[in-house]
């Protein structure tokens, strides 16, 4: 039976994926910052299978560390890493050998203010999570990877990647640049007989935008008004496929768009 450790595990894709893991023989590693969530999802996944939880804050890496390292020898052997890590540290390669699939499932969104006008902290919790975590997490499992020959990164961006907005310039630039990293991993790894994918999702309709919107649930359910958004469900479906597929096959990116959606910009309502 194989191990994944899916941290961002206690809403949206990460959940869904951790769900869909748990049912099909893989056991489960759930890491998160909020601890009452993580129990409640590790006591509903053990129906299914064998459950553990760790949580840290992704932008910490001494907490990172300390985490992982905890782990219990039994679970160490990890097959999948679906991972939000953020600040960066040394973990020895020794520690993490056992890591064969990174998921790098970083993602967040804040504000839509012109550059002008935003908030910085809004632009350092994007850098922060989806550049920086995808990096740091990813430096810290390669090295095992390389050393086994053999592995799988899946990197989560964005559709925002494809095409700037106004008003979302920094967002833009944070997912085109897990795009650019995704293809950097691709050159250096390859040989190594590391898979990477890169995953860019279209309009899901999670608490991405709640969070965007500050907490106005108001306006975030007008993002996904007039036509059927995707699911966290179906992004977890197209992960499953990617880590499982034959080892002949290499998926190195996968666009998912609802069928509402004809770009990054246009959504049809109804």
């Amino acid at each position: 039976m194989k191990t994944a450790l899916i941290t961002g595990a206690t809403s949206g894709i990460g959940k869904a994926t951790a769900e869909l893991l748990a049912k099909n023989s893989y056991r489960i590693i759930l890491c998160g910052r909020r601890k009452e969530v993580l129990e409640q999802i590790k006591t509903e996944l053990s129906a299914f299978t064998e459950t553990f939880s760790l949580s840290f804050d992704q932008r910490n890496f001494s907490e990172v560390e300390t985490a992982i390292n905890s782990l219990p020898e039994s679970w160490k052997n990890i097959d999948v890493l679906i991972n939000r890590s953020r600040k960066r540290h040394q973990l020895s390669s020794r520690k993490l050998e056992k890591y064969r699939v990174l998921i790098n499932n970083a993602g967040n969104a804040h504000g839509l203010e012109p550059l002008s006008e935003a908030n910085l902290e809004d632009w350092d919790a994007m850098m922060d999570g989806n550049v920086k975590g995808l990096l740091y997490v990813s430096k810290l499992i390669i090295p095992g990877m390389k050393e086994r020959k053999s592995g799988h990164i899946v990197n989560i961006s964005s559709v925002a990647a494809r095409q700037t907005y106004a008003n979302g310039v920094v967002y833009c630039a944070s997912k085109r640049a897990v795009d650019v990293i995704s293809e950097g991993m691709r050159l250096e790894l390859t040989e190594f007989g590391i898979k990477v994918t890169n995953i860019q999702p279209g309009a899901v309709e999670t608490d991405f935008s709640k969070v965007r919107f500050k907490g106005d649930e108001e306006r975030a359910k007008t993002v996904y008004a007039g036509y059927e958004a995707l699911k966290a469900e179906d992004i977890a479906d197209a992960i499953f496929y990617c880590v499982n597929a034959p080892n002949r096959v290499a998926i190195s990116d996968l666009t998912i768009y609802p069928s509402a959606q004809s770009e990054p910009r246009t959504i049809y309502r109804n």
